[in-house]
Formats: C-alpha cells, structure tokens, sequence
C-alpha cells in the first residue's frame, strides 16, 4: 500500500512500521483523544455542569426574538431534516447492509461481518449512555423533529461517525487504492458533519452532545479499522480489493 494522506481523515489507516504502538503516531494519539474528550464531558454533564456556549450557539440558530423558527428559509429546514434522516436507525442501517454486502461480495467477509457487528454494538451503546446520562433536550427553542430518547451523546452523531468512517476505513483497505480512500473518508466526514449540525440547527441537541458522539465515534471506529480491519485484510486475497475498485 503507498503512503498516503488519508491517515489525517482517519488515524487508522496511518501505518508506522518502525514503531506502529507509538503513542505520538496519529494511530493511538487521535483516537486516544477522542476518547479522553468524550469521557470529559460525559463526567461533566453527569455532574451537573453545564456550558454558556450550548445556549449561545443553539440560539444562533434561531431568528432573534423568536427561539421557535430556525433561520433561514422554508426550504433549509426541510434540507436539514433530510441530513437528520440519513444519521437515523434506518438510514445508517441501509448504509450498513449496503456495504457489508459489498465487501462479503467482493470476497472480504469477515471484514462484513465485523462492520455489522460494530454497528450493532455501538447502536446498543449508544441507547446504554442515553439512558445512564439521562441529559434533557434543549428546552430553550422549539423542536422541529420528533425524539424519544435522552440527548447526550447525540445518536445522529456517534452513530453516523461509526457507520461512515467504519465503511470507509474497510473499504479503503480492502481496494488497497489511495485515491478510492481519500474519496471515501472525504465524503464520510462531509455526512458526519452535516448530519450532526443538522441535529442542533433543529434544536433537538446541545453542541455538546454533537461534540461528544463526534468523539466517540472517531475513537470506536479508529478501533474497529486499526485493531480488528487492517489485519483481517492482509490476510485476504487482493483479488477481492480489484473486483471493490472496478
């Protein structure tokens, strides 16, 4: 595999064979992080804490004097409630069976299956951390979505990372390509991000929450391409990473 600029959209698939447990390598340091962020905040919303800038922010999206309309025209909140749908159950779901379809296809079915298994996992999590937070939605504007859990950590967010960069990290493996893995991470990262702003523009979750599924998300698929992808691939036939780039 070349060296590539791909590791910087996903620390993953940065390779140091020299000292690869390096813990300045962006393989360890970037997941790391993440998960040191997110156990921050997850310790300091427990506890009580709460931040000036979740309000500022969530009211920065609302048309001054009156919290219950979202700026901008009819047609942008329509926009941002299709970008919320494709972070859903449903839409990450067909987002997964898609790929871990490709791959099993392509003759990389181990790497299927770990996909939808971390899926799942982190799915189950993810209704785990809502429950045990229990942190309110923001009741400083209106909703203009529908929601039925808690709201830290953002599903939308923590999910959307896990599904997206985890497709994109095995598919970047298994085609063994660098231009087909930085188009790949590069149009995972455009969805995480959208996806996430749209869950606050709707005024169905704090920044923060959006912050800390960011963080997740980034550290538990780091985990699922690093540890567990890159050495299941190795050990399969680059016939299959042809047939995934044709």
């Amino acid at each position: 595999m070349r060296k590539t600029g791909s590791h910087f959209l996903h620390p993953a698939l940065a390779v140091n064979r020299r000292n690869p447990m390096s813990f300045l390598h962006p393989r360890l340091l970037v997941p790391l992080a993440a998960g040191f962020t997110f156990i921050g905040l997850a310790l300091l919303i427990v506890s009580g804490h709460s931040f000036a800038f979740d309000s500022r922010l969530v009211l920065l999206l609302r048309v001054p004097g009156d919290p219950a309309t979202p700026l901008g025209p009819l047609w942008l909140g329509e926009a941002m409630r299709d970008l919320s749908g494709l972070g859903s159950f449903v839409g990450l779901g067909f987002m997964t069976i898609t790929a871990s379809l490709a791959l099993w296809l392509c003759g990389y079915r181990r790497l299927a299956v770990v996909l939808a298994v971390s899926v799942v996992l982190a799915t189950l999590v993810s209704t785990g951390l809502k429950i045990l937070v229990g942190r309110d939605r923001p009741d400083i504007v209106g909703h203009t979505a529908l929601t039925f859990t808690a709201s830290f950590p953002s599903g939308h967010a923590f999910l959307s990372a896990v599904t997206l960069l985890s497709i994109a990290g095995f598919v970047g493996l298994a085609a063994r390509r660098d231009d087909i893995t930085r188009v790949c991470l590069g149009l995972a990262w455009t969805m995480i991000i959208l996806i996430g702003f749209s869950r606050v523009y709707l005024g169905v979750h704090w920044p923060t929450d959006v912050l800390a599924g960011w963080c997740l998300g980034v550290a538990w698929s780091s985990v699922a391409v690093a540890l567990v992808g890159r050495g299941m691939a190795v050990d399969e036939p680059a016939a299959g990473g042809a047939q995934l780039a044709r």
